[in-house]
């Protein structure tokens, strides 16, 4: 049984280093080691040796399994290398392909003009604040002197959730809260968005906003067109000039429309400002009193200003947009016009 033994490391061992695969060398195991493996079969046949024989002959068939067990783990080890290698070969890279350019992000234009409308502004010593976008009824309209009667209401399509909640229809809502808490002098921009149920290609549900308040002792309409000339000047140019028109607004006596000179034209009359030389911008006026007796200040003591201008209104006349909607549309062929 000895010599049967040796004859079954040996074939053992030959076929395992002769096995070319994972799956051959399983076949190998089995053969040799399984349940009713040759070297299994042997070991159950101890029982025909003589008592004395079977410890010796034991310690042998162990001593070639764990030989066979060790030749198919390294066995094992380098056809797994040599399947590694073969894959990674296969998956060479080609390094004559072209690489892949990685396309740079940029910043939407409605995202740039609040950003330099906050810089020009932070630079005059301005406050950014910001409010909530749900908002009561009393601080879009009330507190602004537009009482549930009054027909300037019909001017804003407003969205309600309730008789009292709505979505803001304006920033001003953000002035009268700043207003209720803080005493004068005042000097805010209050940015974000607003909504009207107004879609066409001026005007989208949902637009962006930027209102600015100053309220001190001594502040007069000179102030207020010094501010936005200035302001137009930075952010159009320091060639451009601006004109007051009267207009009406119900939270500011008196009150204008802005114009600044035709960007394109510089005044002189073309097809974008219809021959005019001029662009409406903005509204804005001197803070009514009945607003400010509403929060608490003396009209007699106090005066202010306020203004409104919107973002998508600056970005469109800025970058020569036509439409409205490519500010939402995020098609990406447009916004890649923007980069740099």
């Amino acid at each position: 049984m000895q010599k049967q033994a040796a004859e079954i490391r040996a074939a053992a061992l030959e076929a395992c280093a002769q096995a070319a695969s994972v799956q051959e060398l399983n076949e190998v195991r089995v053969k040799f080691l399984g349940r009713k493996g040759q070297l299994t079969q042997v070991l159950r046949g101890m029982g025909k040796l003589d008592p004395e024989e079977r410890p010796r002959f034991g310690k042998l068939v162990n001593e070639i399994r764990d030989e066979i067990e060790a030749a198919l783990t390294e066995r094992e080890k380098e056809l797994f290398a040599q399947e590694e290698e073969r894959r990674l070969m296969a998956e060479e890279l080609d390094i004559s392909l072209p690489g892949r350019k990685r396309v740079r992000g940029t910043m939407h234009p409605v995202t740039r003009i609040i950003n330099e409308t906050k810089g020009i502004f932070l630079q005059m010593g301005y406050q950014i604040v910001e409010g909530p976008e749900v908002e009561l009824d009393y601080y879009n309209f009330e507190a602004l002197n537009v009482p549930a009667d009054h027909p300037a209401r019909d001017m804003q399509d407003t969205f309600f959730f309730t008789g009292e909640l709505l979505l803001r229809s304006q920033t001003s809502p953000v002035q009268i809260r700043v207003m209720e808490k803080q005493d004068p002098p005042v000097r805010i921009l209050a940015p974000g968005k607003v909504y009207r149920a107004d879609y066409d290609v001026t005007h989208s549900p949902m637009f962006h906003q930027i209102e600015g308040l100053v309220v001190d002792k001594g502040i007069t309409f000179a102030h207020l067109k010094g501010t936005l000339q200035l302001f137009a000047e930075r952010m159009f140019g320091s060639e451009t000039k601006i004109r007051l028109r009267p207009s009406y607004f119900p939270f500011t006596e008196p009150s204008a429309e802005v114009d600044v000179s035709c960007i394109i034209c510089g005044g002189s009359g073309c097809r974008v400002c219809s021959d005019t030389g001029w662009l409406e911008i903005l509204g804005c006026g001197m803070v009514d009193p009945r607003v400010l007796e509403k929060v608490g200040y003396d009209p007699d003591e106090v005066s202010g200003f306020a203004f409104g201008v919107g973002v998508e209104r600056l970005a469109m006349l800025k970058y020569g947009i036509n439409d409205i909607r490519l500010l939402f549309e995020n098609d990406v062929r447009f916004l890649e016009q923007f980069t740099g």
